[in-house]
């Protein structure tokens, strides 16, 4: 048998490492250039999200620094932090800030019962559905101030309103008396048909077998809603919940239109208190702080709602 040098074989083991280094760095640039590849295409959107979104948010950080008012042009200052800290001391800001979780906790809640309740009934097979469907989903498709128009001057007017009308008694001024309920009203009218929407494409995506088991088992109606329809739901109502919160932060028209946040501040949100210091007020600084904590605030919701449209599309159902 011929020997085999210990240095011989030293060399062969390091010729194929050094083959496999070279194989594996291929692959990698094979791979790197296949990804970038497929990320050219989106580079133009990217571009333009950053230039629409992130150069505005940067120049917002820059006048929350500022003390700036608009109406003296010459008073325009670097203060740091003095505007968060002002903002955090205004009483009107936390007023407001109440008054922006009312409107997303109760719109949202009030929506998602309602658009189970029409999803449920639109999952019924009866004559016409075709056409109940649609008149159900109009609302959503209105706009904003159109919406917000005829809630104020058709529904809530106190001499001409159909509520009115439709009450007995002397007409009830209910923009003024009730700002904040009629501005959630007319939310409730706008994104009810979004949450049956979601809500009906969960239930159509229920299999039917498993309905029919538990009625074979001597399962009542309400027994098989609680046990097996609401929990298939919950993803769906989850993330309406979540996407529809994440609008409603930012809900300006129709306080515009019907309130105009008054009385006072008494239905005002976050972003028509930032617009009333900004547009009538003149003061950017404090605007700019206030719009900075908005954006934070949202983003923390965002948050949650990524995680939430994850676990949909993943099919995951353990908790994030």
């Amino acid at each position: 048998m011929t020997a085999i040098a210990p240095g011989s074989r030293d060399a062969d083991i390091q010729a194929v490492e050094h083959a496999k280094q070279v194989r594996k760095t291929h692959q990698e640039r094979i791979s790197r250039a296949e990804a970038w590849r497929l990320r050219g295409p989106l580079l133009p959107a990217l571009i333009f999200m950053i230039i629409v979104t992130q150069i505005p948010f940067l120049f917002t950080l820059y006048y929350s620094t500022l003390s700036w008012n608009l109406v003296r042009p010459g008073s325009r200052r670097f203060i740091g932090l003095q505007n968060y800290l002002a903002v955090i001391g205004d009483t009107t800001f936390w007023q407001v800030a109440l008054n922006t979780v009312l409107i997303i906790v109760l719109t949202v809640l009030i929506s998602v019962v309602l658009g189970l309740l029409l999803a449920l009934l639109l999952d019924r097979v009866f004559l016409g559905r075709g056409i109940v469907r649609t008149l159900l989903i109009t609302p959503f498709l209105v706009t904003p101030v159109a919406g917000a128009l005829m809630w104020k001057t058709a529904m809530l007017d106190p001499v001409y309103g159909i509520i009115n009308w439709l009450l007995p008694g002397k007409g009830i001024d209910f923009v003024s008396q009730f700002p904040l309920s009629s501005v959630i009203v007319a939310l409730v009218w706008q994104w009810t048909p979004f949450m049956m929407l979601l809500i009906l494409a969960g239930l159509q995506s229920m299999p039917r077998d498993i309905l029919e088991a538990g009625r074979v088992d001597g399962a009542g109606a309400f027994q098989l809603f609680r046990e097996l329809t609401l929990p298939h739901l919950r993803r769906f109502i989850e993330l309406g919940t979540v996407l529809g919160a994440i609008y409603l932060v930012n809900t300006f028209d129709q306080i515009y239109m019907m309130t105009q946040g008054g009385p006072g501040t008494a239905s005002s949100n976050l972003p028509f208190y930032i617009y009333q210091r900004a547009f009538l007020g003149f003061d950017i600084g404090q605007a700019a702080a206030m719009g900075v904590i908005v954006v934070i605030f949202t983003m923390i919701i965002a948050s949650f709602a990524l995680r939430l449209i994850f676990k949909t599309f993943t099919g995951k159902e353990e908790a994030a």
